[in-house]
């Protein structure tokens, strides 16, 4: 299973060097130096280094997002989510991301601070709802109708808030980030039973339609 299409060879430079460059941006900041640091300890050319990954640090951070995207897609193949609950599929795969991210925590929370500034908005929403999307499919979401967005949503929102309590989280192995990953998984899962069953319930719920019918047409 791999949602991601096959990259070009730039791409795939550009994912090559993406979790390196999250890495030295720890140091060198969301700059070029970050990437020249990046191609150095990968043994890439850094022409090529230059011109695969963008210089802008809102594109730059957007490229190591798609970086850590392509390792999660790489590593949840099939056979290690055959045995899993969708909870928990989605749970590993925040956790992944987590811990994928690790080495660059530091430079994580600058990427949320580049992505907060007004011109950058929009595209911290695309990346976003990007990943909620493939974490989604990867965990074997087909939904078509408009719970195909209300998941996405609410993941996405799941999601950033796990990466800001994990940015300053200080407790042993991220316990408390992990705690609050599950109280905040545990309300989605609530808000979708209700859901559900506020669906099934909706032919027995009063409809207005049907009584001004009625009342036109009264049954003889």
């Amino acid at each position: 299973m791999t949602p991601m299409a096959d990259p070009t060879p730039l791409e795939a430079i550009r994912l090559r060097l993406a979790l390196a460059v999250g890495e030295h941006a720890v140091f060198d900041g969301w700059t070029p130096a970050a990437v020249n640091s990046a191609a150095a300890q990968l043994g890439i050319d850094p022409a090529q280094a230059r011109l695969a990954f963008p210089k802008n640090p809102a594109a730059m951070v957007e490229a190591w997002i798609d970086g850590v995207d392509a390792a999660m897609v790489a590593h949840f193949t099939t056979e290690v989510i055959a045995a899993m609950k969708v909870r928990d599929r989605i749970r590993s795969m925040i956790w992944f991301r987590l811990e994928t991210a690790g080495e660059a925590r530091e430079a994580v929370r600058t990427a949320l601070a580049v992505l907060a500034m007004p011109q950058n908005a929009a595209l911290g929403l695309r990346t976003a709802w990007r990943s909620a999307d493939l974490m989604w499919r990867l965990a074997g979401d087909t939904a078509t109708d408009f719970n195909h967005y209300s998941k996405r949503l609410i993941l996405s929102g799941v999601y950033g808030s796990t990466l800001v309590a994990w940015i300053d989280d200080q407790s042993e192995a991220w316990s408390d980030t992990a705690a609050f990953l599950d109280r905040r998984l545990a309300g989605v899962m609530r808000f979708e039973k209700w859901k559900s069953q506020w669906r099934g319930s909706e032919l027995r719920r009063p409809s207005l339609s049907r009584f001004l019918g009625r009342l036109r047409y009264p049954a003889r």
